[in-house]
């Protein structure tokens, strides 16, 4: 029975120590785990052109395209991705399944909250697809009121902020794992608009054969316009701070605008001199 219980014991102890180590592990930094050879872990979801896995998992889309050449110049090379759900972007960083978020995340005064932005990559207008001629005649958030339409966009999309606070109800805003589920919805009129970024609804109905059309964006509001950002955890400020850097003079050059030119991005989606502090202050 001591024996036993001395067995008992010293296994005890060691997963004592196990998740002690463990929890060792999980509490270094981003800049410690990167500059000790363990891999980046780039997290996003199936958002098209922003960043999307390729036909053999590789990270597409302009956003990791250009996360991952700013990490080559730091001299991180060793990035590993990480695809989820849109809703699952910020919870899988705070709950370190992943250490960056390559989404295409709107910067939002809601998401400020919880995690770090980058410095803006880029200006993002909102979007709608609708079906062939408009027949609810959606332009913008107001018309939705105006015209009772129902409108679908994506769990965890700011076009929902920006649809309540034009006053659609909630009965009104249908939520979508991503723009597959949004396309599908509009093409078999269980929703009269698709919602979401303006690249991502061009490209959606650009590959919809004629089922679906885009709404013009700059009939949107002034304030739906957005910028990008890349997300980090709040405890990673130093690597932020290293990131923004080399994002400063990445961004606009010629290497960067010919690197995600295949994605639809060109001069006119540069964030322009538009800071993170204030947009995450004003919107």
């Amino acid at each position: 029975m001591k024996s036993a219980i001395s067995k008992g014991l010293a296994a005890l102890g060691m997963s004592v120590l196990a998740a002690g180590l463990a929890g060792t592990a999980s509490a270094q930094s981003l800049m410690e785990r990167a500059e000790s050879g363990e891999p980046i872990r780039i997290g996003f979801a199936n958002e098209i052109p922003f960043a999307y896995p390729g036909d053999d998992g590789s990270p597409k889309g302009f956003v990791n395209v250009m996360t991952i050449d700013i990490l080559k110049s730091m001299g991180y090379e060793n990035i590993e991705p990480v695809q989820t759900e849109w809703g699952g972007l910020i919870p899988g960083l705070t709950a370190d399944r992943f250490d960056i978020v390559t989404g295409g995340m709107n910067i939002l005064a809601s998401r400020c909250e919880n995690i770090a932005f980058s410095e803006p990559i880029a200006t993002v207008g909102d979007g709608f697809i609708v079906a062939p001629g408009n027949p609810k005649n959606v332009s913008d958030y107001a018309s939705l009121v105006a015209n009772e339409a129902i409108m679908v966009t994506g769990s965890g999309y700011s076009n929902i902020e920006a649809a309540k606070a034009a006053g659609v109800e909630d009965a009104n805003i249908m939520q979508v794992p991503g723009p597959t589920e949004i396309l599908a919805a509009v093409r078999a009129g269980r929703a009269d608009a698709g919602a979401g970024t303006y690249f991502t609804m061009k490209q959606l109905a650009d590959s919809s054969g004629g089922a679906v059309e885009a709404s013009d964006p700059s009939a949107m509001p002034e304030d739906s316009f957005n910028w990008a950002g890349i997300g980090f955890r709040e405890a990673d400020q130093e690597f932020l701070d290293k990131f923004n850097t080399a994002l400063a003079e990445y961004v606009g050059s010629e290497e960067m605008l010919a690197a995600v030119a295949e994605y639809g991005y060109g001069e006119g989606s540069l964030p322009g001199d538009q800071t993170t502090e204030w947009v995450c202050a004003n919107r």
